[in-house]
């Protein structure tokens, strides 16, 4: 799996001083490289980095301000401490010595885990529900994804994009297949109102899963086609084909939207029209480690009932061999049962008479002991 080298950048507070000393606004930036005014924020705190074609914009417009504006170290020392105090809004107290701030506390697993959630999971139950144009899957799949990853927040924390790695594992969720054979998916939602917005996700739906879900990560979420390879499991050629397809097929049926900008937008405003709202994180957790105990107890109880069956078997069973009984075999030149005929009177006057003989008999004599 090979990717580009990503393009270099200035530090944060470096990417902030650019912007404000060529007299341009976050909206603006945002604007420029075709994010939103969130996003452009977030880069200059260095909460996220930019990736792909919106990486190469953006690196390419600081570079562009960089070159018109002079650096701290070409202002003279009055001018750079003046510049300096302006963009902290300190310039009253610029003579007087600033104590060193304390280092931020880290962070718990937590409170990492809430502020991933609460920068991502709006997004991505949007793009989720262009994926599969149902509000209520968009939200499980987002929350899934969530709860598998702070079930393995160990791997998660340390890996170079966590957005990324609970992206891949939302997208497989809300493309499984399984979801036809559930009784609450079964129906479609209602569409959108407008017609565009229906037609657009129409078509979307219509295309098949993998062009989906690389025309979403390429044209929507902004990754660079290596990227967009890597994520969807496939080589270069294979994503490059999968999107122009993609595209084709789209214009084919809404022939506005064939230049790659309009689409952008158009499936901006599609996600941005229902109401697609995530739980809260706390919430999230709760759930995520409410199955993992679930199903920690299934597998105790699973393996105990196993344990219990092969020791029931084993006391059970027989200890020595023993032989099947054989099937019954019919014997020849046996004579046939003789079957008593009528008695003559004279036999049945002599019954008659030993039975009443019987009961007037004589007493029994008992022996006598010596």
């Amino acid at each position: 799996m090979t990717q580009t080298p990503a393009t270099p950048l200035p530090p944060p507070k470096e990417r902030r001083r650019l912007r404000e000393a060529g007299s341009l606004t976050q909206a603006q930036i945002a604007t420029e490289v075709g994010v939103s005014r969130e996003t452009v924020r977030s880069w200059e705190s260095g909460r996220t980095t930019p990736r792909g074609r919106k990486r190469e914009a953006y690196a390419k417009l600081l570079t562009s301000l960089s070159e018109d504006t002079p650096t701290e170290e070409q202002l003279p020392a009055e001018e750079a401490v003046e510049e300096t105090a302006e963009i902290a809004g300190l310039a009253a107290t610029v003579t007087e010595p600033q104590p060193t701030p304390p280092p931020p506390a880290p962070l718990t697993p937590a409170q990492a885990f809430d502020a991933l959630y609460a920068f991502c999971a709006p997004a991505l139950v949007r793009q989720a529900y262009l994926l599969t144009g149902r509000r209520e899957l968009a939200r499980e799949s987002v929350e899934r994804a969530f709860q598998v990853a702070w079930q393995r927040w160990p791997e998660v924390a340390v890996d170079r994009d966590p957005a990324g790695w609970v992206r891949s594992v939302a997208y497989e969720y809300a493309l499984s297949p399984w979801h036809r054979f559930r009784p609450r998916y079964r129906h479609p939602e209602p569409p959108p109102p407008a017609p565009a917005d229906r037609a657009l996700l129409t078509a979307l739906l219509k295309l098949p899963p993998s062009y989906r879900r690389t025309l979403l990560l390429y044209d929507g979420v902004g990754l660079g086609l290596a990227e967009t390879a890597a994520e969807t499991e496939a080589s270069t050629p294979a994503a490059a084909n999968r999107l122009l397809h993609a595209r084709e097929a789209l214009a084919a049926q809404l022939p506005e939207l064939s230049e790659p900008t309009e689409l952008q937008r158009r499936m901006t405003e599609l996600a941005s029209t229902g109401r697609l709202h995530a739980a809260k994180p706390p919430v999230v957790r709760f759930v995520g480690e409410r199955r993992t105990v679930f199903w920690t107890r299934a597998a105790i109880a699973f393996t105990v009932a196993i344990i219990g069956a092969t020791t029931l078997t084993v006391r059970t069973a027989p200890t020595h061999y023993e032989p099947p009984v054989p099937l019954g075999q019919r014997v020849e030149g046996v004579p046939a049962r003789v079957v008593q005929g009528a008695l003559s009177a004279a036999e049945v006057e002599l019954r008659d008479r030993l039975r009443t003989g019987m009961t007037s008999g004589p007493e029994r004599l008992a022996p006598l002991s010596r």
